[in-house]
């Protein structure tokens, strides 16, 4: 196969991969190509992979980038490696083949395949999907509200967190919102997203004209959508330091508390991949303590 310029064939991690369609521009707004995208996740692995590793992924595909076609995908991408890891998951609709991203270069595979957005479940492949392992709340801003009003809610959800045991950890969305993970002992799916549900509605009940549980969009107006069914054993959440294919390439992010606190403007807390690996390189993985068992907390 020749090498060219927008071709070009690399090994990582001990294997060989055929990179192609690298100048491609994947973000028009801003000039991104898939050359740089790839990249962007060939540095960034080395804090990613940890919050992948273990857990089936499912793909936001979009081989020409957001303005083209795009669709959620749960087995692997055509073309995929005979190497990369999958695992059997039991779904409604049967018994799929999901790919588990355990190293830089099934990473690399994935993206180079038009995988540009990993989403993973709360629980491992190998502990099954009964037993979740961290627990996930998806602060998600309806019209008239916005990531500023989320930071404010999640400084509440973090403090009935910590009365309950459990240490809470932010994450821009890289879209509107923020998600909340708090690492927990393995339990039950459905306790999970019990407590989860609970918490939920024990904001809303303090702050009705501020929070909802609803997914109607007539409730939203002006309000936050505090999503806890992400707890479900079927359900995905976009993975930390992914990137979202918006008409800009904006990254899942991790921030600290003293950045939700501090936030006036969602802009402060909208992250380029360049910006997001020069924050890792700077702080390393600030959600390192979500992989920890040190840091587990149990359910009340």
């Amino acid at each position: 196969m020749p090498v060219t310029p927008d071709r070009q064939v690399v090994e990582i991690d001990g294997r060989r991969l055929s990179l192609s369609h690298l100048d491609r521009v994947l973000f028009p707004a801003t000039g991104h190509t898939k050359a740089q995208v790839l990249q962007y996740y060939a540095r960034i692995a080395p804090v990613m992979v940890p919050h992948l590793d273990g857990r089936p992924a499912s793909f936001v595909r979009a081989p020409e980038g957001p303005e083209g076609e795009s669709w959620v995908a749960k087995n692997p991408p055509p073309g995929a490696p005979g190497w990369v890891r999958v695992v059997p998951v039991e779904h409604r609709e049967g018994v799929t083949e999901q790919v588990v991203v355990d190293s830089t270069a099934a990473l690399v595979a994935m993206v180079n395949l038009g995988a540009y957005e990993v989403h993973v479940p709360q629980w491992t492949a190998a502990a099954g999907p009964d037993r979740h392992d961290r627990l996930v709340l998806d602060l998600d801003p309806g019209p008239g509200a916005d990531l500023v009003v989320c930071c404010r809610i999640a400084q509440r959800l973090r403090q009935l967190l910590d009365d309950d045991g459990l240490t809470a950890h932010a994450v821009v969305s890289g879209s509107k919102g923020l998600h909340l993970y708090a690492p927990v002992h393995p339990a039950c799916g459905r306790a999970v997203s019990g407590y989860a549900k609970g918490l939920a509605a024990r904001m809303m009940g303090e702050h009705p004209g501020l929070v909802v549980v609803s997914m109607t969009r007539v409730e939203r107006r002006g309000k936050v959508l505090i999503d806890w069914s992400q707890n479900a054993s079927a359900k995905t959440t976009a993975a930390p330091y992914t990137l979202r294919l918006r008409e800009l390439p904006a990254v899942a992010a991790p921030v600290t508390w003293d950045e939700v606190a501090a936030c006036r403007d969602p802009a402060e807390l909208a992250f380029t991949p360049e910006q997001v690996l020069d924050r890792a390189e700077e702080f390393g993985d600030l959600l390192a303590p979500l992989t920890a068992d040190a840091t587990r907390g149990h359910l009340p």
